[in-house]
């Protein structure tokens, strides 16, 4: 069958990777000149199958207006005459209970852990190399407060069978010595051994090449206008370098899919949510991490990469304005120092934003639409690199008319119906 991935993200170039070893011909169109080069060009870096959870969660409304008074606030809401976003936002607030987090955090699990899965049979097939760290997730709590919320969170993911163990403060550094630095800022944490880190832009270029090598064809530099239908099936995707045709199309551009998807009568609950990020080449290699961690009072992920120390976070609804903002790069930039003081020149760091693809309950969407050959994979808000290789694999089976190996309940566009 001859299928068309639209986007060349992580996602979409996972999809390919296991259309093509499903047997498709498969072509991925962007237009971007290379892979992974918006949302996947430098997020956080962490697999986190265990630690990711809804943003939309219990206590958060509170939580947000008081960090609306934060100079360093995780999270900045810019007003917008824009009725998809208070649409968004509205049913985003409805989600904050914890009735609906146990369900929506089950459902990112579900599809999180068969990811992670799927990751690690595919770095044992292609020996492929994004500098990837095994030391897991260390959640880092700054009070007492947070360190009792995240012990019912531990209880929560004991119940689903995903490893993690409470840290005192000391537990903490033993954990990542680096730590010791900033000790007196921690009042603990949750670490999720079995999460993982790595560099998402590395890989997705590294598997592209990959599929490319397998017969994959890649139509980048090519900006797709319009998708085009024919009753009940999409019938060519219009695009600034002619018209192109599929058996089935695989529609997997991030934050941009509602824009495509809405002239076809679909509404898909996808909006961008700005995050940032900081990287600097560490200089003194004992004053960084080991791997991975995620200050959760500011919602701010520290990770080692190669030689480098990235920072990423922050939550900004701005619609889909690309304005690199000094003061949010700010945040990361206050979290990098106060944790990792030595670890490199912060007045040396290169920022970047990007915009998170977030459906209001948070688990994404993947599978059908109306249309009969036309599928989603999109709407994995900070989780698309966690969620790719899983994403992928479900989408190479429905595609290819096969049961996919995890129950697809809660995490189709059938949830919103």
């Amino acid at each position: 069958m001859k299928v068309l991935v639209l986007g060349s993200g992580v996602i979409g170039v996972t999809s390919a990777w296991y259309l093509q070893r499903a047997g498709h011909e498969v072509t991925v169109v962007d237009r971007q000149p290379e892979p992974g080069m918006e949302t996947s060009l430098a997020n956080g870096g962490q697999v986190s199958w265990g630690a990711g959870g809804p943003w939309a969660a219990p206590g958060i409304p509170l939580k947000a207006l008081k960090w609306m008074l934060r100079p360093h606030s995780p999270l900045v809401l810019r007003p917008r005459l824009d009725p998809e976003m208070w649409a968004w936002l509205f049913r985003m607030l409805a989600n904050c209970t914890a009735a609906r987090y146990a369900v929506n955090r089950e459902r990112m699990l579900r599809l999180s852990r068969y990811s992670h899965e799927c990751l690690v049979a595919l770095r044992r097939e292609t020996d492929i190399h994004y500098d990837q760290r095994t030391h897991g997730v260390l959640e880092l709590y700054r009070t007492t407060r947070e360190l009792d919320e995240a012990g019912r969170e531990a209880a929560l993911l004991t119940n689903w069978g995903v490893p993690c163990r409470m840290l005192d403060h000391a537990g903490c550094v033993a954990h990542e010595p680096a730590l010791r630095a900033a000790q007196d800022k921690i009042a603990g944490g949750l670490l999720l051994p079995e999460d993982e880190s790595g560099d998402c832009l590395q890989f997705t270029r590294r598997l592209a090449h990959l599929a490319e090598k397998n017969g994959v064809r890649l139509a980048l530099a090519t900006r797709i206008e319009r998708l085009a239908a024919d009753g009940d099936r999409l019938a060519r995707v219009v695009t600034d370098n002619g018209e192109m045709t599929a058996d089935a199309y695989v529609l997997a551009c991030g934050s941009y899919s509602p824009l495509l998807a809405r002239p076809l009568g679909i509404r898909l609950p996808v909006y961008p949510v700005k995050g940032y990020s900081a990287t600097l080449e560490i200089e003194d290699a004992t004053a960084a991490p080991m791997g991975t961690l995620t200050d959760v009072t500011y919602k701010v992920v520290a990770t080692r990469l190669g030689n480098t120390l990235r920072g990423a976070g922050t939550a900004e609804l701005a619609g889909y304005d690309l304005t690199l903002r000094p003061e949010r790069c700010a945040t990361i930039t206050h979290v990098l120092g106060e944790l990792f003081p030595g670890a490199g020149d912060l007045r040396q760091a290169r920022y970047w934003c990007g915009l998170r693809p977030m459906t209001p309950d948070n688990p994404p969407l993947l599978g059908p639409t109306r249309y009969e050959n036309l599928f989603l994979n999109t709407g994995h808000g900070t989780l698309g690199w966690t969620m790719a290789c899983g994403a992928g694999q479900v989408t190479a089976d429905l595609i290819s008319g096969r049961t996919p190996d995890i129950n697809l309940e809660g995490l189709t566009l059938g949830r919103f119906s």
